[in-house]
């Protein structure tokens, strides 16, 4: 089973902050943007895919019964499988497993896969916060909105909170992961923030939800992306750099401990990162650079620690001693991540670290590539539950060869 799919070619639109004199597109032209570029990149056209597969993730914009059939309707091809994911930003990594999975059962021989959204262009209570109906009802409402937990940031600050009563912490071991981010998007024209910044700039950045400062934050951007997934066969006649899918895991809902109180500092990856990295054989020493879902700093530092990089509470000193650049010893969101890239909605981001993957090992990020890449990991992650961080992980190896 394994490396019997690829990835031929990924798609990811300029992003957007609606500023006065930028263009305004639409969700459907977003989508329609990145696959153009995805097909153009894989030298396949749009009738390529009558007949075989679609994959359509969430978008906040979208509010429809059927989404993903619309998407192929305005697309205009007519796919014999259409896939929809709606776990967040694990979304894009779920689908390249349903994907890879129609492929290896011989349905289809090649799925397309997009997603975009324009949360800045609809109506909302506040920037970025758009008037989801998950904010209106279900365990968010009941136990979160009544009490001022209004949107991922008061989230993410209650689970640092417990993680840093429970471990130690340094704010300047999260602002590493900051700094780094935001020098790798400085090499990226793609990313939305550029301007490099320093530790103390972190460090001086105002409090929004303590301890979470205003450079922990991703900003949130309209945007699309897309790629293109192929049995390993057809993969080897477009293109001479296919990126192999080597091994995946998935966990949804995961608890760690007691359901009734579970430790809140782990994640869904303890399990899904083992199984990736099983299903691939490869170690952790194998993999040459760790794309993360980075919305903020400390999401990617639970990250490292659960895919076993490090000990659970060993998280910032792991960080504190390696060099997270493109050029060191372990990089990390070499395109800059979400965190100054931008975040397409949220489910959206989640495409980043996978297109981010793909273009580290076809050898395309220019001056961010990592030398002599050949195994890298991404991640998927999805939703923020009460009282745990991530309803949904992915943990994707990927390789050039098979």
């Amino acid at each position: 089973m394994r490396a019997d799919v690829a990835i031929v070619g990924y798609g990811r639109t300029p992003y957007s902050r609606v500023k006065p004199g930028e263009p305004v597109l639409t969700v459907d032209e977003y989508i329609a943007w990145a696959a153009d570029l995805a097909l153009r990149k894989a030298g396949m056209s749009k009738n390529d895919f009558d007949g075989q597969g679609l994959g359509v993730s969430h978008a906040e914009v979208a509010h429809t019964v059927n989404w993903s059939a619309a998407t192929a309707e305005n697309l205009g091809i007519s796919p014999q499988v259409l896939l929809r994911a709606d776990q967040g930003g694990a979304s894009a990594a779920a689908m390249l497993i349903r994907a890879a999975a129609m492929i290896r059962a011989g349905v289809v021989d090649r799925v397309l896969v997009v997603g975009a959204d324009t949360p800045l262009s609809i109506p909302s209570v506040a920037p970025g916060l758009p008037l989801s109906p998950e904010r209106t009802r279900g365990v968010y409402w009941d136990f979160q909105g009544p009490f001022g937990v209004m949107g991922a940031t008061s989230q993410f600050a209650l689970i640092q909170n417990r993680y840093m009563h429970q471990y130690r912490l340094a704010p300047e071991q999260l602002g590493k992961i900051a700094v780094t981010t935001r020098y790798h998007a400085s090499l990226n024209p793609g990313a939305i923030y550029r301007k490099p910044f320093t530790l103390q700039d972190y460090l001086s950045s105002r409090v929004l939800s303590d301890p979470i400062r205003l450079l922990d934050c991703v900003p949130i951007v309209n945007g699309g992306l897309a790629y293109i997934v192929t049995s390993a066969k057809t993969a080897r006649t477009l293109t001479d750099r296919p990126v192999y899918l080597l091994g995946a895991g998935e966990a949804n809902n995961y608890y760690h401990g007691s359901r009734s109180l579970p430790d809140v500092t782990y994640t869904g990856f303890v399990q899904a990162a083992p199984q990736a990295m099983k299903m691939a054989g490869v170690t952790h020493s194998d993999i040459d650079f760790l794309e993360p879902y980075d919305d903020y700093p400390f999401v990617a530092l639970m990250t490292i620690e659960d895919y076993g990089f490090c000990r659970k509470g060993e998280g910032g000193r792991f960080v504190e001693e390696r060099n997270l650049q493109f050029d060191g010893d372990f990089p990390l969101s070499t395109d800059g991540g979400q965190l100054s890239g931008g975040q397409p909605g949220g489910a959206i981001g989640g495409f980043m670290p996978l297109v981010e993957a793909v273009t580290q090992l076809r050898g395309e990020a220019g001056a961010r590539q990592v030398a002599n890449a050949t195994i890298g990991a991404a991640c998927g992650f999805g939703g923020i539950p009460y009282g745990r961080p991530g309803r949904s992980c992915v943990s994707l190896i990927l390789g050039t060869e098979p």
